[in-house]
């Protein structure tokens, strides 16, 4: 009865440390989301561009539904992001973020990981080729601006977003870490059961 229970402790503390993961993956997302408008702001773009790119690029026209349409996916791969964290922390214990100071340093590689793994790529082989495209056969005027605000920027575009992936990393493992410091799992008698 007793192993039991510990094998229930255990799958519980797992399911909560995902749980964790995937909560600070989602509060990660929306506060980059927040300094990418803050750059748009200051770079002179509609408010929204980045997440206009991300739909325009999915072949969304209409400026409004490309906005709202990038920064839902914006939004749900830095939670699934988070997730994926957290599931791969379970097998692999030395990057979990146990608490918030290792956090940090162990969700930066998370954030260097996702942009090696996840940004490049997209922003190489599907989103400038497509912005490329749309400079000479854009579907609507907005679509056609956003194409050249962006042309020649690439460069700047992929340094840029390794600072935004060092910080989104640095908010998921710090926030992982201190979820994880603060709610502890599962306590029996003042001893932790991980």
């Amino acid at each position: 009865m007793e192993s039991l229970t510990k094998t229930n402790v255990a799958a519980n503390s797992r399911r909560q440390f995902i749980l964790y993961c995937t909560i600070a993956g989602f509060i990660s997302a929306w506060a980059i989301s927040g300094l990418l408008v803050i750059v748009d702001v200051i770079s002179g773009t509609p408010a929204g561009t980045f997440f206009a790119v991300i739909g325009a690029s999915l072949g969304i026209n209409d400026p409004v539904s490309a906005q709202y349409i990038g920064f839902a996916l914006h939004i749900m791969t830095g939670m699934a992001a988070g997730n994926i964290f957290g599931q791969i922390s379970l097998f692999w214990s030395k990057i979990a973020p146990y608490n918030s100071r290792e956090g940090i340093v162990k969700g930066m590689v998370v954030g260097m990981a996702l942009w090696t793994v996840l940004f490049v790529p997209l922003a190489t082989f599907l989103i400038q080729p497509r912005l490329d495209s749309f400079i000479f056969s854009a579907p609507n005027q907005y679509i056609h601006n956003i194409a050249g605000h962006f042309s020649g920027l690439y460069a700047v575009v992929i340094g840029g977003s390794l600072v935004f992936h060092l910080i989104y990393g640095a908010l998921l493992g710090f926030i992982a870490g201190r979820m994880t410091e603060i709610g502890v799992f599962l306590k029996k008698d003042n001893k932790i059961m991980r």
